[in-house]
């Protein structure tokens, strides 16, 4: 391969046959002639239509714009700081690491991420919401970005030194094949208190998050770094982007619903787990 095909190889690989992409124009193309355009944001469409399960899979255009306002607000900052102290440390012994976001969002995470890797680091991300994605790509341009799902990763195997999954399903298979040996996954997940104070609102009898099991085959587990805080909102518009962006949005009965938009101001617990595994 030369320089140049080096320089233009995707961090992807083909969804149709797992050929290598290479970027050709406005689009990616592999040696068996299947391309994919790229969108004007950026990114690349690389989930195949039978493999979508309705017509626009992942979250809504609603939701990704409420969670791009809460997270910018930086509310969530202390997740990210450690984020980008955690996989630096992981990967410093690497000259140019490859990492994949697996389930990035709308890019924050991602984009500081990528800000945090020194120079020569390649960062991928792809999500299954295309709204996510077209957000993403048009903020972050250092990062190459793919509608896709993480159960079918358009990724070679052993391609990525670090695999992110910030609150995204655990696609245990599919993480362990893209991953080197040696290769870290990065798994964060909701304290038992994350957004407690949110779900007294919500609910009659608050409960709070099961711990999760660490073990996983093939994955060697490394340690748990827990990130707890406080925050309060003031202001109606701040606790209706909260509630946007969490699954209680979808699951909250409508007494608790009704609760929440008469509040002024809220008060919560924000708690994350960073699951720190090495494969085998």
């Amino acid at each position: 391969m030369s320089g140049e095909e080096v320089r233009d190889k995707s961090l992807f690989c083909c969804p149709v046959c797992g050929g290598p992409l290479l970027r050709a124009g406005r689009a990616l193309r592999c040696a068996a002639g299947h391309s994919f355009d790229l969108a004007a944001q950026g990114y690349v469409n690389l989930l195949p239509a039978n493999k979508k399960h309705s017509a626009a899979p992942g979250d809504g255009k609603e939701m990704v714009a409420a969670r791009r306002a809460f997270l910018e607000a930086g509310w969530y900052a202390p997740f990210s700081e450690a984020l980008c102290r955690i996989v630096p440390a992981c990967l410093k012994d690497i000259k140019t690491p490859a990492v994949l976001d697996a389930g990035c969002g709308e890019g924050y995470y991602t984009g500081r991420l990528a800000k945090a890797l020194r120079p020569g680091a390649r960062i991928a991300a792809f999500d299954i919401s295309k709204e996510a994605v077209r957000l993403a790509a048009q903020r972050y341009r250092d990062v190459e970005f793919a509608v896709a799902g993480v159960f079918d990763i358009p990724a070679a195997d052993g391609a990525m030194d670090c695999l992110v999954n910030i609150f995204a399903p655990m696609a245990q298979a599919e993480f362990l094949r893209v991953l080197r040996p040696g290769g870290f996954l990065l798994y964060a997940v909701p304290g038992p208190r994350h957004l407690f104070g949110l779900k007294s609102v919500l609910y009659e009898q608050p409960y709070e998050n099961p711990v999760r099991q660490t073990e996983y085959p093939g994955f060697r587990f490394c340690r748990r770094v827990p990130v707890a805080g406080r925050i309060t909102l003031s202001g109606r518009e701040e606790i209706r982007a909260l509630f946007a962006m969490t699954p209680y949005y979808w699951k909250t009965p409508r007494a608790g619903a009704e609760k929440l938009e008469q509040l002024d101001a809220l008060q919560t617990e924000i708690e994350f787990d960073f699951l720190l595994y090495q494969k085998k």
